[in-house]
């Protein structure tokens, strides 16, 4: 799946490796992220349910927890809170994290998982 993103066709997948802590070092720019928000919107939108959960207020939500919205029953029952460690770890790859999920999209690329997290933080 391709998305045309500002002239460019972004793929479904951002493949760059990247650690976790090395984002956490990183400053993400929310201008960016919602640009690469747009890469998103084939499942999500900030403030409806989709074939993803809306992302509005996502940034220190519980996971699984938008009432309208049928996650899967592991994603349910992770126990995980949305904060910017977990988002960057879900980013680089959902299954990875929560084995039965139903997300796949992954972002290797750990400048991009910040900007996206800033966009996202600034979505309440």
């Amino acid at each position: 799946m391709s998305k045309l993103i500002g002239g460019a066709i972004v793929a479904g997948t951002f493949m760059v490796a990247a650690s976790p802590a090395a984002v956490s070092s990183l400053v993400g720019d929310p201008g960016r992220g919602k640009t690469l928000y747009q890469a998103c919107e084939a499942c999500h939108s900030i403030d409806e349910n989709d074939l993803g959960p809306r992302h509005r207020g996502v940034v220190g939500r519980r996971a699984g927890s938008v009432e309208d919205y049928g996650y899967s029953t592991a994603l349910k029952n992770s126990g995980l809170t949305w904060d910017e460690p977990t988002l960057d770890r879900w980013l680089i790859n959902p299954s990875a994290l929560v084995p039965g999920t139903k997300m796949f999209f992954q972002i290797g690329d750990a400048q991009s998982r910040a900007d996206l997290i800033a966009f996202l933080k600034e979505q309440r």
